[in-house]
């Protein structure tokens, strides 16, 4: 009898599926979040693609070749920050996150079930991406080794953004201040990191800036990726600058671990 029970007790793994699950069908329902994560960024690749996407930045470059790599980025940004921040913050003052705590389920599958639903709406909503300015403003496909800078520019992203929303999220007083503190936040971060201008037309100090946040190193790595080599000399610096890139995602993705350890609650600021 004991054996049996043992052997049919669910595991860490099968915990975290099946929570997995739970956050694709809770986003998949969250009509607003499908519309933020999808159509949003897709209906800004095709607006700025169709007024601007004619003009050449470089030679061989047009503005929408160099503006994909800047939504792709921008897109792993929202996914993992802000969205993940503002959708945690709202579990929390439902007392949704005060229920799971309450449950069997680990802490750690519970968030290594977010990471999992963050990694898997992110490889759509760039799929989505990357088919559009294909199909329609003669955007390339990395090959050879563009395909492993791709990948851990990728996930060094992803973790970066998922451990700061996380943070982040509990910094947040209540779910209500959370898209009013956290969108203009990540508003700057895109006009000044590259996404919606050219990074080199941005006045220096504005440069400076951005170049301390992980969007900027996030982007230029993903130009790396969709641009052709001889865009490289383009760049502020006049390098792709990953060993930069991959310290600063690292250093971001640390602190947002360090934060979100230090400050994560379950259950509300004004919940004694």
């Amino acid at each position: 009898m004991t054996a049996t029970t043992a052997s049919s007790a669910p595991t860490w793994m099968s915990m975290t599926r099946g929570r997995f699950v739970v956050e694709v069908k809770e986003f998949t329902r969250t009509r607003e979040q499908m519309v933020f994560i999808f159509f949003f960024p897709i209906m800004l690749l095709v607006l700025f693609g169709s007024v601007f996407g004619g003009q050449e930045i470089a030679d061989g470059v047009s503005f929408a070749q160099y503006f994909l790599p800047g939504m792709i980025a921008s897109g792993i940004l929202n996914t993992g920050f802000q969205s993940l921040a503002i959708s945690i913050a709202i579990d929390r003052d439902s007392d949704a996150l005060k229920r799971v705590h309450a449950t069997p389920l680990p802490a750690t599958a519970f968030f290594a079930a977010k990471v999992a639903q963050v990694l898997a709406v992110s490889v759509v909503q760039i799929a989505a991406l990357v088919a559009i300015g294909v199909a329609f403003y003669d955007a390339q496909l990395p090959s050879g080794s563009g395909w492993w800078t791709f990948a851990w520019v990728f996930l060094l992203g992803t973790a970066a953004s998922t451990t700061l929303g996380i943070a982040m999220s509990s910094l947040l007083r209540n779910a209500k201040a959370a898209s009013a503190i956290l969108t203009p936040l990540v508003l700057f971060l895109q006009f000044t990191s590259g996404v919606f201008l050219v990074y080199t037309q941005i006045p220096t100090f504005l440069q400076h800036v951005a170049a301390v946040f992980p969007l900027k190193w996030l982007a230029q790595g993903m130009r790396s990726v969709f641009l052709p080599e001889s865009f490289e000399a383009a760049e502020a610096s006049g390098s792709w600058q990953h060993p930069a890139t991959a310290i600063v995602l690292a250093a971001w993705m640390v602190l947002g671990l360090i934060v979100a350890v230090r400050t994560f609650r379950w259950t509300r600021h004004d919940d004694n």
